[in-house]
C-alpha cells in the first residue's frame, strides 16, 4: 500500500482545526482553487509553501508526515479482508480515499469491526443502556496511548518540576527520590519477601514494601511509581483530557499507563535523555546504564521523545510474549503493526527469543517497499516460585530506514543489500516464496496441483480475485 500523500494529510489537519479552505488559502497567500488541487494532490509542495502550511496549521513537519492516514489505511485493510465479511477486494485506491478523505469514519468503522469481534468472541462486548459500547480494557488504553502518539507534555512539565526540586543526578536518582518519599509524605518503604506480590503500598501505615525479588532498577521505577502517584494527580486527570473511559477497569488501566509514563519521565528527564540518546547514538544499553533503568524502561522512553520542536528518532516500541501475543505497542514511526492477528514469523521480533540476552538487528522491508531498522532483544522477570518458568518477552524497537545513520544498530549493515521482506500478517501479505508463511493471503485464490509441490507451504495465484 502505497504511502499517504501530504494532501490528504493537510485537509485532515485543516478540518480538525475547524479551518475553512478559504481562511487558510488566505493565510498562505495561494487562492482557495489552488489549496483545492493540494489537498486532493494535484498539486506539488514547494518548499517555502510547506514552511507557510506548518506556520498557519501550527504544526511541526513531522505532523505533516501522513502517519495517521497510512495507520488507517492498514486497519481498514485489514479488516475489509476479513472473509466473515463477504466483501470482495476493494481497491487500494479506495481504501486511501477513505482513510484520507473521511478519517472520522474510517475510525468508526474500525471500531464497529472491533465490537463486533468482541461480541463474536463472547469477551464482554456489552452494550450499556446508554448505548456505549463497553470495549475491552487493554484495547481500550492502548487506544489511548496510541491516539495521543504516547506523548504528554502535561506529565514531562510535572516530572521536570519534581526532578528539579530533587535537584539529583541519575546516579542518584533513586535515593533522593526514597528521601523526598520519607521527608514529604513520612512514607516508610521496606524491601523483602512479599510472596505473589512485587509492590504493596498501604497509605493507613504510610508503608511501601518492595519485593526483595525486584532488581535494583526495578526498586527505583517502583520508588518513582509511588512518588508520582501521591504528587502527580492533578497531572495525570489532565492528561486524560476530555477522554471519558468506557469502564473503570478501563480507566484505572490508563490511569496507571499515565503513573507510569511520569516515572519513567522522572527518573529519564527529556532534554537530557534526548541530548544523551543521541551523544550515544540511541544504544539503548548503554542509555540503560547511564539513567540506571532497565532495557525496556530505556526503550519505552526512547519512544516518547516526540517533543515538538525537540523531537528524537521516532521509534516503534513492542513487546510480545514467546506465544506472540503483544502487550505493549506504541509507534511513532509509523509501522502499521496488524490489529486483529499474528505478525510476519519472519520479523526479528520473533527470531530474537532464540538468542536470549543479545539485541538482534534487521532491516526489514514490507511489501509497499516502507522499510525500518528493527531491533529486538528479551527481558527476563523472576519467576514466582522454584520450577514456575521465568516470564521472558521480547522488547522490540525500530525507525524509518530513512533515519537509520542515526542509530548505532546500523553501523557496518549494507542498507540496500541486507534487507529482509516480511508482511504485516500472512493473512494480508502478497509474498508468493515466503517459506515462513503460515496461511495463505485472504484476497487470492489458492493454487492447487496435486503433481507439484512448491517449496513454500501454499501456492496461489498472483492476481488478486475479482
Amino acid at each position: 500500500m502505497a504511502r499517504p500523500l501530504l494532501g490528504r494529510t493537510i485537509r485532515r489537519i485543516r478540518l480538525e482545526k475547524g479551518m475553512a479552505q478559504q481562511a487558510l488559502a488566505a493565510r498562505l497567500g495561494i487562492s482557495a482553487s489552488y489549496l483545492n488541487l493540494i489537498e486532493h494532490d494535484q498539486r506539488a509542495l514547494t518548499a517555502s509553501l510547506l514552511i507557510k502550511l506548518t506556520a498557519a496549521l501550527e504544526v511541526d513537519i513531522a505532523a505533516l508526515s501522513g502517519i495517521a492516514e497510512r495507520q488507517l489505511e492498514v486497519g481498514l485493510q485489514e479488516v475489509l479482508a476479513d472473509p466473515m465479511l463477504g466483501i470482495e477486494e476493494l481497491p487500494e485506491q479506495e481504501i486511501a480515499t477513505l482513510a484520507g478523505s473521511a478519517p472520522n469514519i474510517a475510525r468508526a468503522v474500525l471500531a464497529l469491526y472491533r465490537a463486533w469481534r468482541v461480541a463474536r468472541e463472547d469477551a464482554s462486548g456489552i452494550a450499556l443502556p446508554t448505548g456505549t459500547r463497553i470495549l475491552l480494557p487493554t484495547e481500550e488504553a492502548r487506544d489511548f496511548f496510541h491516539d495521543n502518539a504516547n506523548h504528554f507534555p502535561v506529565l514531562e512539565e510535572a516530572a521536570e518540576l519534581i526532578g528539579a526540586e530533587l535537584g539529583a543526578v541519575p546516579s542518584e536518582m533513586n535515593h533522593a527520590v526514597a528521601e523526598r518519599l520519607r521527608r514529604r509524605h513520612a512514607l516508610t518503604v521496606t524491601v523483602g519477601p512479599l510472596p505473589g506480590t512485587l509492590r504493596r503500598y498501604d497509605p493507613d501505615a504510610r508503608r511501601l514494601e518492595l519485593s526483595e525479588t525486584l532488581p535494583r532498577e526495578s526498586r527505583g521505577f517502583h520508588l518513582a511509581f509511588q512518588l508520582m502517584l501521591l504528587e502527580a494527580g492533578e497531572a495525570v486527570q489532565k492528561a486524560l483530557g476530555g477522554h471519558v473511559p468506557t469502564s473503570a477497569e478501563a480507566g484505572q488501566l490508563i490511569r496507571i499507563g499515565l503513573l507510569n509514563y511520569a516515572a519513567g519521565a522522572l527518573l529519564m528527564p527529556y532534554q537530557a535523555y534526548l541530548s544523551t540518546a543521541r551523544l550515544l547514538r540511541y544504544d539503548v544499553e548503554a542509555l540503560a546504564s547511564r539513567f540506571g533503568v532497565s532495557f525496556e524502561q530505556a526503550c519505552h522512553r526512547l519512544s516518547t521523545m516526540q517533543r515538538e520542536g525537540a523531537r528524537g528518532v521516532p521509534f516503534f516500541f513492542l513487546r510480545v510474549d514467546p506465544a506472540g501475543n503483544v502487550d505493549k505497542r506504541f509507534s511513532a514511526a509509523g509501522f502499521p503493526f496488524a490489529r486483529f492477528g499474528g505478525s510476519c514469523p519472519k520479523w526479528i521480533v520473533h527470531q530474537a527469543f532464540a538468542t536470549p540476552g543479545q539485541i538482534r538487528v534487521q532491516l526489514a522491508q514490507l511489501p509497499d517497499s516502507a522499510a525500518f531498522l528493527c531491533f529486538a532483544r528479551t527481558v527476563q522477570g523472576p519467576p514466582a516460585r522454584w520450577g514456575d518458568p521465568a516470564p521472558v518477552h521480547v522488547v522490540a524497537m525500530g525507525c524509518d530506514v530513512a533515519r537509520a545513520g542515526e542509530v548505532v544498530y546500523a553501523t557496518g549493515l549494507d542498507l540496500e543489500t541486507a534487507m529482509v521482506g516480511i508482511g504485516l500478517s500472512c493473512r494480508l501479505c502478497d509474498r508468493t516464496d515466503c517459506r515462513s508463511r503460515a496461511f495463505p493471503p485472504l484476497e487470492h485464490r489458492l493454487s492447487l496441483d496435486p503433481l507439484v509441490e512448491g517449496a513454500a507451504p501454499w501456492r496461489f495465484e498472483a492476481k488478486p480475485r475479482r
